[in-house]
């Protein structure tokens, strides 16, 4: 009985597949809608209001980009490390990089990633500063130091945990 139990709960992470392939499609739709965007764009920068119009319409495309590179990297190795290694028919990964990702390095890249993509927003708030009421300002600042902390907070638990992982290996 315990053998068929472990064996069903095993199994079950087979249901992680659908929110993959819910990212996916997700990505895709994120995709067309960037697609949008980018022609926008391409039909403002030859006469564009200002600079600074032209900067924080390329900001948001970063912006995009950094989001969809986020989906993709928490999908992709989240389904290597938990559903199925990402191989080819000899077993080599196809996705090596993919394969590197542990746990801890997920949460890194994805807290550098959610910094980032605070950042660019922060950025856009400073060049347009005038029009934007100090309030929401601060807001924002608090906000993303709050991601800050947290990222750093992170990067010290994993740093501890492999350093007590180490001293464990060591005595």
């Amino acid at each position: 009985m315990q053998n068929l139990l472990d064996r069903a709960v095993v199994a079950s992470r087979y249901v992680l597949v659908v929110f993959y392939l819910g990212l996916g499609v997700a990505l895709a739709a994120y995709a067309f809608h960037f697609v949008g965007k980018v022609a926008r764009f391409v039909a403002t920068a030859r006469a564009p209001a200002s600079d600074t119009a032209l900067l924080l319409d390329l900001l948001y495309l970063v912006d995009s980009a950094l989001v969809a590179s986020l989906v993709a990297m928490v999908a992709l190795s989240s389904y290597d490390s938990l559903v199925s290694r990402l191989a080819d028919a000899q077993g080599q990964s196809r996705f090596a990089w993919v394969s590197s990702l542990d746990p801890g390095d997920l949460k890194l890249k994805v807290g550098i990633a959610i910094i980032a993509i605070s950042a660019i927003h922060l950025l856009q708030k400073f060049m347009n500063v005038d029009s934007i009421p100090d309030r929401e300002l601060a807001w924002a600042v608090g906000i993303h130091g709050v991601f800050v902390a947290s990222a750093l907070g992170l990067g010290l638990l994993d740093r501890l945990q492999a350093a007590g992982k180490k001293a464990r290996k060591e005595g």
